[in-house]
Protein backbone atom coordinates (compact mmCIF):
# COMPACT_ATOMS: atom_id res chain seq x y z
CA UNK A 1 0.00 0.00 0.00
CA UNK A 2 0.89 3.45 -1.00
CA UNK A 3 2.66 4.80 2.27
CA UNK A 4 1.25 8.20 1.91
CA UNK A 5 -2.36 6.87 1.40
CA UNK A 6 -2.13 4.84 4.33
CA UNK A 7 -1.47 7.60 6.34
CA UNK A 8 -4.10 9.65 5.34
CA UNK A 9 -6.83 6.66 5.33
CA UNK A 10 -5.53 6.03 9.10
CA UNK A 11 -6.12 9.42 9.74
CA UNK A 12 -9.61 9.37 8.17
CA UNK A 13 -10.71 6.39 10.61
CA UNK A 14 -9.37 8.28 13.75
CA UNK A 15 -11.35 12.05 12.68
CA UNK A 16 -14.46 9.93 11.27
CA UNK A 17 -16.05 10.91 8.21
CA UNK A 18 -17.31 12.85 6.15
CA UNK A 19 -14.51 14.92 6.66
CA UNK A 20 -13.35 18.28 4.49
CA UNK A 21 -9.31 17.00 3.51
CA UNK A 22 -7.54 19.97 2.22
CA UNK A 23 -3.91 19.62 0.71
CA UNK A 24 -1.98 22.84 1.56
CA UNK A 25 0.52 22.24 -1.18
CA UNK A 26 -1.71 22.67 -3.81
CA UNK A 27 -3.52 26.03 -2.17
CA UNK A 28 -0.03 27.32 -1.67
CA UNK A 29 1.47 26.61 -5.48
CA UNK A 30 -2.30 27.52 -6.62
CA UNK A 31 -1.48 31.26 -4.75
CA UNK A 32 1.89 30.99 -5.76
CA UNK A 33 0.85 30.55 -9.90
CA UNK A 34 -1.66 33.00 -9.73
CA UNK A 35 0.18 35.53 -7.76
CA UNK A 36 2.83 35.63 -10.31
CA UNK A 37 1.47 35.68 -13.71
CA UNK A 38 -0.88 38.61 -12.44
CA UNK A 39 2.37 40.45 -10.93
CA UNK A 40 3.49 40.13 -14.74
CA UNK A 41 0.22 40.78 -16.44
CA UNK A 42 -0.52 44.15 -13.89
CA UNK A 43 -3.37 43.03 -12.57
CA UNK A 44 -4.93 43.23 -9.07
CA UNK A 45 -6.26 40.00 -7.30
CA UNK A 46 -8.88 40.22 -4.94
CA UNK A 47 -9.87 36.71 -3.63
CA UNK A 48 -13.98 35.58 -3.76
CA UNK A 49 -14.56 34.61 -0.04
CA UNK A 50 -18.02 33.23 -0.87
CA UNK A 51 -16.18 30.25 -2.62
CA UNK A 52 -14.44 29.15 0.77
CA UNK A 53 -14.59 31.42 3.98
CA UNK A 54 -12.36 29.23 6.10
CA UNK A 55 -10.52 31.18 8.20
CA UNK A 56 -7.02 29.81 7.03
CA UNK A 57 -7.50 30.19 3.55
CA UNK A 58 -8.86 33.86 3.61
CA UNK A 59 -5.08 34.27 6.03
CA UNK A 60 -3.33 32.36 3.17
CA UNK A 61 -4.73 34.93 0.23
CA UNK A 62 -4.33 38.12 2.96
CA UNK A 63 -0.53 36.69 3.45
CA UNK A 64 -0.06 36.82 -0.75
CA UNK A 65 -1.05 40.39 -0.88
CA UNK A 66 -4.90 39.49 -2.32
CA UNK A 67 -7.68 41.61 -1.40
CA UNK A 68 -10.97 40.41 -0.78
CA UNK A 69 -14.37 40.19 -2.73
CA UNK A 70 -17.07 39.72 -0.19
CA UNK A 71 -20.86 39.14 -0.32
CA UNK A 72 -22.36 40.15 3.18
CA UNK A 73 -21.01 41.90 6.04
CA UNK A 74 -20.23 38.69 7.42
CA UNK A 75 -17.93 38.34 4.74
CA UNK A 76 -16.49 42.14 4.77
CA UNK A 77 -15.55 41.35 8.60
CA UNK A 78 -13.86 38.05 8.32
CA UNK A 79 -11.81 39.55 5.32
CA UNK A 80 -10.45 42.90 8.07
CA UNK A 81 -10.34 40.16 11.24
CA UNK A 82 -7.64 38.27 8.48
CA UNK A 83 -5.61 41.67 7.98
CA UNK A 84 -7.06 42.63 4.54
CA UNK A 85 -6.87 46.71 4.22
CA UNK A 86 -10.27 48.18 4.36
CA UNK A 87 -9.12 49.76 0.27
CA UNK A 88 -8.69 46.47 -0.37
CA UNK A 89 -12.12 44.97 0.37
CA UNK A 90 -15.03 45.46 -2.02
CA UNK A 91 -18.19 44.74 -0.78
CA UNK A 92 -20.65 43.44 -3.53
CA UNK A 93 -24.28 41.87 -3.54
CA UNK A 94 -27.78 43.34 -4.63
CA UNK A 95 -29.27 43.10 -1.43
CA UNK A 96 -27.13 44.57 1.20
CA UNK A 97 -28.95 46.18 4.86
CA UNK A 98 -28.72 48.81 6.35
CA UNK A 99 -26.95 47.41 9.13
CA UNK A 100 -24.23 45.89 6.82
CA UNK A 101 -23.51 49.27 4.60
CA UNK A 102 -23.53 51.31 8.00
CA UNK A 103 -20.76 49.45 9.18
CA UNK A 104 -18.99 49.07 5.83
CA UNK A 105 -18.82 52.51 5.36
CA UNK A 106 -17.15 53.24 9.17
CA UNK A 107 -14.67 50.43 7.98
CA UNK A 108 -13.95 52.47 4.75
CA UNK A 109 -14.30 49.62 2.72
CA UNK A 110 -15.60 49.79 -1.31
CA UNK A 111 -18.39 49.52 -2.22
CA UNK A 112 -19.77 47.42 -5.90
CA UNK A 113 -23.22 49.35 -6.06
CA UNK A 114 -25.74 47.29 -8.25
CA UNK A 115 -28.75 49.89 -8.34
CA UNK A 116 -29.79 53.29 -8.40
CA UNK A 117 -31.68 53.08 -5.14
CA UNK A 118 -28.34 51.70 -3.75
CA UNK A 119 -26.42 54.34 -4.70
CA UNK A 120 -28.87 57.14 -3.19
CA UNK A 121 -28.79 55.20 0.15
CA UNK A 122 -25.23 54.61 0.67
CA UNK A 123 -25.17 58.49 -0.28
CA UNK A 124 -27.77 59.18 2.15
CA UNK A 125 -25.62 57.21 5.08
CA UNK A 126 -22.35 58.45 4.24
CA UNK A 127 -23.78 62.02 4.60
CA UNK A 128 -25.57 60.81 8.29
CA UNK A 129 -22.22 59.50 9.03
CA UNK A 130 -19.94 62.61 8.31
CA UNK A 131 -18.18 60.13 5.86
CA UNK A 132 -17.58 59.13 1.78
CA UNK A 133 -17.89 56.06 0.44
CA UNK A 134 -15.97 54.63 -1.90
CA UNK A 135 -17.94 53.32 -4.84
CA UNK A 136 -17.97 51.57 -7.86
CA UNK A 137 -20.97 50.90 -9.85
CA UNK A 138 -21.93 47.51 -11.37
CA UNK A 139 -22.82 47.21 -14.73
CA UNK A 140 -24.99 44.28 -16.43
CA UNK A 141 -22.89 44.04 -19.75
CA UNK A 142 -25.32 41.60 -21.54
CA UNK A 143 -22.54 38.95 -21.82
CA UNK A 144 -23.29 35.43 -21.94
CA UNK A 145 -20.88 33.73 -20.26
CA UNK A 146 -21.86 30.19 -21.39
CA UNK A 147 -21.80 28.30 -17.95
CA UNK A 148 -25.19 26.86 -16.14
CA UNK A 149 -27.68 28.94 -15.90
CA UNK A 150 -27.83 28.69 -12.04
CA UNK A 151 -24.60 30.73 -12.17
CA UNK A 152 -24.90 33.14 -15.02
CA UNK A 153 -25.26 36.54 -13.80
CA UNK A 154 -24.42 39.26 -16.54
CA UNK A 155 -27.70 39.10 -18.53
CA UNK A 156 -30.26 41.81 -18.25
CA UNK A 157 -32.86 39.00 -17.49
CA UNK A 158 -30.31 38.52 -14.38
CA UNK A 159 -31.04 40.28 -11.03
CA UNK A 160 -27.22 41.73 -11.09
CA UNK A 161 -25.87 45.21 -12.14
CA UNK A 162 -26.85 47.81 -13.15
CA UNK A 163 -29.13 48.12 -16.71
CA UNK A 164 -28.36 50.18 -19.36
CA UNK A 165 -31.50 51.93 -18.56
CA UNK A 166 -30.17 53.31 -15.70
CA UNK A 167 -26.63 54.52 -16.83
CA UNK A 168 -27.41 57.93 -17.22
CA UNK A 169 -29.37 58.19 -14.06
CA UNK A 170 -26.41 56.96 -11.84
CA UNK A 171 -23.80 58.90 -13.82
CA UNK A 172 -26.44 62.16 -12.92
CA UNK A 173 -26.36 60.76 -8.84
CA UNK A 174 -22.43 60.36 -9.10
CA UNK A 175 -21.98 64.28 -9.69
CA UNK A 176 -24.79 64.92 -7.53
CA UNK A 177 -23.88 62.87 -4.13
CA UNK A 178 -21.65 65.31 -1.92
CA UNK A 179 -20.80 61.58 0.20
CA UNK A 180 -19.49 59.22 -2.76
CA UNK A 181 -15.73 58.94 -3.86
CA UNK A 182 -16.20 57.50 -7.35
CA UNK A 183 -13.95 54.33 -8.10
CA UNK A 184 -14.41 52.79 -11.03
CA UNK A 185 -16.54 50.01 -13.07
CA UNK A 186 -17.20 46.49 -12.14
CA UNK A 187 -18.25 43.54 -14.17
CA UNK A 188 -19.28 40.03 -13.16
CA UNK A 189 -20.71 37.96 -15.60
CA UNK A 190 -20.89 34.52 -13.54
CA UNK A 191 -19.37 31.56 -12.50
CA UNK A 192 -17.26 28.24 -13.95
CA UNK A 193 -16.75 30.18 -17.42
CA UNK A 194 -14.00 27.45 -19.69
CA UNK A 195 -14.22 29.72 -22.90
CA UNK A 196 -12.08 31.91 -21.59
CA UNK A 197 -11.09 33.81 -24.72
CA UNK A 198 -14.52 34.11 -26.28
CA UNK A 199 -16.28 35.19 -23.56
CA UNK A 200 -13.37 37.37 -21.89
CA UNK A 201 -12.96 39.16 -24.86
CA UNK A 202 -16.05 39.66 -25.58
CA UNK A 203 -16.76 41.59 -22.20
CA UNK A 204 -13.21 43.00 -22.48
CA UNK A 205 -14.87 44.94 -25.74
CA UNK A 206 -18.52 45.70 -23.62
CA UNK A 207 -15.77 47.38 -20.91
CA UNK A 208 -14.04 49.74 -23.03
CA UNK A 209 -17.26 50.97 -24.39
CA UNK A 210 -18.39 51.45 -20.77
CA UNK A 211 -15.13 53.19 -19.88
CA UNK A 212 -15.25 55.33 -23.13
CA UNK A 213 -19.23 56.45 -22.31
CA UNK A 214 -18.59 57.31 -18.59
CA UNK A 215 -15.35 59.46 -19.69
CA UNK A 216 -17.60 61.21 -22.08
CA UNK A 217 -19.92 62.59 -19.98
CA UNK A 218 -17.61 63.70 -16.78
CA UNK A 219 -16.70 60.37 -15.33
CA UNK A 220 -13.44 59.59 -14.08
CA UNK A 221 -12.99 56.00 -14.48
CA UNK A 222 -9.98 54.93 -12.32
CA UNK A 223 -10.50 50.91 -11.62
CA UNK A 224 -11.96 48.44 -14.04
CA UNK A 225 -12.80 44.96 -12.08
CA UNK A 226 -14.14 41.98 -14.52
CA UNK A 227 -15.08 40.19 -11.23
CA UNK A 228 -14.19 36.06 -11.56
CA UNK A 229 -15.47 33.25 -13.03
CA UNK A 230 -13.11 31.27 -14.41
CA UNK A 231 -13.88 27.93 -14.72
CA UNK A 232 -12.04 24.63 -13.40
CA UNK A 233 -11.73 20.98 -14.91
CA UNK A 234 -13.83 18.60 -12.72
CA UNK A 235 -12.72 15.68 -14.70
CA UNK A 236 -9.50 16.23 -13.94
CA UNK A 237 -8.52 17.51 -10.62
CA UNK A 238 -5.11 17.69 -11.12
CA UNK A 239 -4.97 19.78 -13.73
CA UNK A 240 -4.66 23.62 -13.17
CA UNK A 241 -6.91 26.37 -13.95
CA UNK A 242 -6.12 28.04 -17.03
CA UNK A 243 -4.71 31.48 -15.21
CA UNK A 244 -2.34 32.55 -18.10
CA UNK A 245 -5.20 32.36 -20.74
CA UNK A 246 -7.42 34.13 -18.60
CA UNK A 247 -5.55 36.96 -17.33
CA UNK A 248 -3.18 36.98 -20.77
CA UNK A 249 -6.86 37.54 -22.55
CA UNK A 250 -8.24 40.31 -20.34
CA UNK A 251 -4.86 42.09 -19.97
CA UNK A 252 -4.27 42.42 -24.34
CA UNK A 253 -8.12 43.20 -24.20
CA UNK A 254 -7.72 46.47 -21.92
CA UNK A 255 -4.20 47.49 -22.62
CA UNK A 256 -5.42 50.64 -24.58
CA UNK A 257 -7.16 51.52 -20.94
CA UNK A 258 -4.09 51.53 -18.95
CA UNK A 259 -2.65 53.31 -16.76
CA UNK A 260 -6.09 52.32 -15.55
CA UNK A 261 -6.32 49.83 -12.61
CA UNK A 262 -7.50 46.32 -13.42
CA UNK A 263 -8.69 43.55 -11.40
CA UNK A 264 -10.16 40.56 -11.09
CA UNK A 265 -11.92 38.42 -8.12
CA UNK A 266 -11.30 34.83 -8.82
CA UNK A 267 -12.20 31.98 -5.91
CA UNK A 268 -13.05 28.46 -7.13
CA UNK A 269 -10.59 28.44 -9.83
CA UNK A 270 -8.40 29.31 -6.07
CA UNK A 271 -10.00 26.75 -4.11
CA UNK A 272 -11.32 24.43 -5.92
CA UNK A 273 -8.57 21.85 -6.61
CA UNK A 274 -7.25 21.79 -2.76
CA UNK A 275 -10.18 19.58 -1.14
CA UNK A 276 -11.83 16.60 -1.21
CA UNK A 277 -15.00 15.57 0.50
CA UNK A 278 -13.65 11.90 2.01
CA UNK A 279 -16.79 9.55 2.56
CA UNK A 280 -17.27 5.99 3.54
CA UNK A 281 -19.82 3.27 1.87
CA UNK A 282 -22.31 2.91 4.08
CA UNK A 283 -24.09 0.42 2.03
CA UNK A 284 -23.72 -1.63 -1.64
CA UNK A 285 -27.91 -2.29 -2.32
CA UNK A 286 -28.82 -4.03 -5.38
CA UNK A 287 -31.63 -2.50 -6.68
CA UNK A 288 -33.95 -4.24 -9.90
CA UNK A 289 -32.22 -1.69 -12.32
CA UNK A 290 -29.10 -0.20 -10.18
CA UNK A 291 -26.83 -0.90 -8.02
CA UNK A 292 -26.77 1.83 -5.02
CA UNK A 293 -23.40 3.17 -3.38
CA UNK A 294 -24.62 4.20 -0.36
CA UNK A 295 -22.37 7.24 0.95
CA UNK A 296 -22.04 8.61 4.64
CA UNK A 297 -21.33 12.08 2.67
CA UNK A 298 -24.43 14.10 0.93
CA UNK A 299 -26.24 17.17 -0.18
CA UNK A 300 -25.48 19.00 3.61
CA UNK A 301 -21.77 18.80 3.13
CA UNK A 302 -22.12 19.23 -1.13
CA UNK A 303 -24.62 20.81 -2.07
CA UNK A 304 -23.84 21.64 -5.68
CA UNK A 305 -24.70 18.18 -7.19
CA UNK A 306 -28.31 18.09 -5.83
CA UNK A 307 -28.74 22.13 -6.40
CA UNK A 308 -27.12 22.26 -10.51
CA UNK A 309 -26.58 18.59 -11.00
CA UNK A 310 -22.52 19.65 -10.87
CA UNK A 311 -20.28 16.79 -12.15
CA UNK A 312 -17.56 15.85 -9.31
CA UNK A 313 -15.19 13.20 -9.88
CA UNK A 314 -15.41 10.18 -7.06
CA UNK A 315 -12.65 7.99 -6.56
CA UNK A 316 -12.67 4.86 -4.43
CA UNK A 317 -9.68 5.51 -1.87
CA UNK A 318 -9.84 1.53 -0.21
CA UNK A 319 -9.52 0.16 -3.51
CA UNK A 320 -6.82 2.02 -4.73
CA UNK A 321 -4.94 1.41 -1.89
CA UNK A 322 -5.61 -1.98 -0.53
CA UNK A 323 -6.97 -3.42 -3.91
CA UNK A 324 -4.52 -2.49 -6.89
CA UNK A 325 -4.39 -5.57 -8.02
CA UNK A 326 -8.13 -6.57 -8.51
CA UNK A 327 -9.84 -4.43 -11.09
CA UNK A 328 -13.08 -5.77 -11.48
CA UNK A 329 -15.10 -2.58 -12.21
CA UNK A 330 -19.26 -2.21 -11.80
CA UNK A 331 -21.95 0.80 -12.01
CA UNK A 332 -23.22 2.55 -9.64
CA UNK A 333 -26.02 5.30 -9.02
CA UNK A 334 -23.45 7.00 -5.82
CA UNK A 335 -26.13 8.93 -3.61
CA UNK A 336 -26.64 10.26 -0.01
CA UNK A 337 -28.06 9.27 2.89
CA UNK A 338 -30.38 12.78 2.84
CA UNK A 339 -34.00 12.14 2.45
CA UNK A 340 -34.04 13.75 -1.01
CA UNK A 341 -34.17 12.05 -4.38
CA UNK A 342 -31.63 15.15 -5.10
CA UNK A 343 -29.27 13.78 -2.75
CA UNK A 344 -27.16 11.40 -5.61
CA UNK A 345 -23.92 12.19 -6.54
CA UNK A 346 -23.78 10.64 -9.61
CA UNK A 347 -25.74 8.18 -11.85
CA UNK A 348 -23.74 5.19 -13.62
CA UNK A 349 -20.90 5.86 -12.56
CA UNK A 350 -18.07 3.07 -13.11
CA UNK A 351 -15.98 2.41 -10.49
CA UNK A 352 -13.87 -0.43 -8.76
CA UNK A 353 -16.10 -2.97 -7.13
CA UNK A 354 -17.15 -1.26 -3.98
CA UNK A 355 -18.21 -2.67 -0.86
CA UNK A 356 -19.25 -1.50 2.87
CA UNK A 357 -16.30 0.33 4.08
CA UNK A 358 -14.66 1.93 2.08
CA UNK A 359 -13.35 5.09 2.03
CA UNK A 360 -14.37 7.69 -1.07
CA UNK A 361 -12.84 10.91 -2.06
CA UNK A 362 -15.30 13.69 -3.90
CA UNK A 363 -12.57 15.43 -5.61
CA UNK A 364 -12.23 19.47 -6.48
CA UNK A 365 -14.47 19.77 -3.12
CA UNK A 366 -13.10 23.64 -2.29
CA UNK A 367 -15.18 25.76 -3.93
CA UNK A 368 -18.86 26.13 -2.37
CA UNK A 369 -18.43 23.03 -0.60
CA UNK A 370 -18.23 23.65 2.96
CA UNK A 371 -19.30 27.34 2.17
CA UNK A 372 -22.73 25.90 1.17
CA UNK A 373 -23.16 22.96 3.76
CA UNK A 374 -26.49 22.71 6.36
CA UNK A 375 -27.39 20.66 8.96
CA UNK A 376 -30.16 19.80 7.71
CA UNK A 377 -31.89 16.43 8.48
CA UNK A 378 -30.15 18.00 11.49
CA UNK A 379 -26.62 16.31 10.77
CA UNK A 380 -23.63 17.61 12.48
CA UNK A 381 -21.15 19.51 10.35
CA UNK A 382 -18.37 17.33 8.68
CA UNK A 383 -15.04 18.55 10.73
CA UNK A 384 -11.72 19.72 8.91
CA UNK A 385 -8.28 18.11 8.29
CA UNK A 386 -5.34 19.65 6.45
CA UNK A 387 -2.47 18.03 4.89
CA UNK A 388 0.00 19.39 7.10
CA UNK A 389 -2.25 18.08 9.97
CA UNK A 390 -1.48 14.11 9.18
Amino acid sequence: MDKSLSEKLDAFEKLGTPVWYYDLEVLSETIETLKAIAGDKGIAIHYALKANPDERIVAMMAAAGFGADCVSGGEVALAAKQGIPADRIFYAGVGKTDREIRESIDLGVRFNVESLEELYVVNAFAGEMGKTARVSLRLNPNVDGRTLKYITSGLHDNKFGLPPHDVDSAIEMLKASGNIVFEGLHFHIGSQITSVRKVFGELCGKVREAVRYFEERGIDVKCINLGGGLGIDYENPSKSPDFEGWLGTIAEGLKDLRPRTIELEPGRSLVAGCCSLISRVLFVKHGENKDFMILDAGMSELLRPALYGSFHLIENLSAEAERKAFREQSLYDIVGPICESSDTWGRDRRMPLSVRGDVVAIRSAGAYGKSMSSTYNLRAQAPTIWSDEI
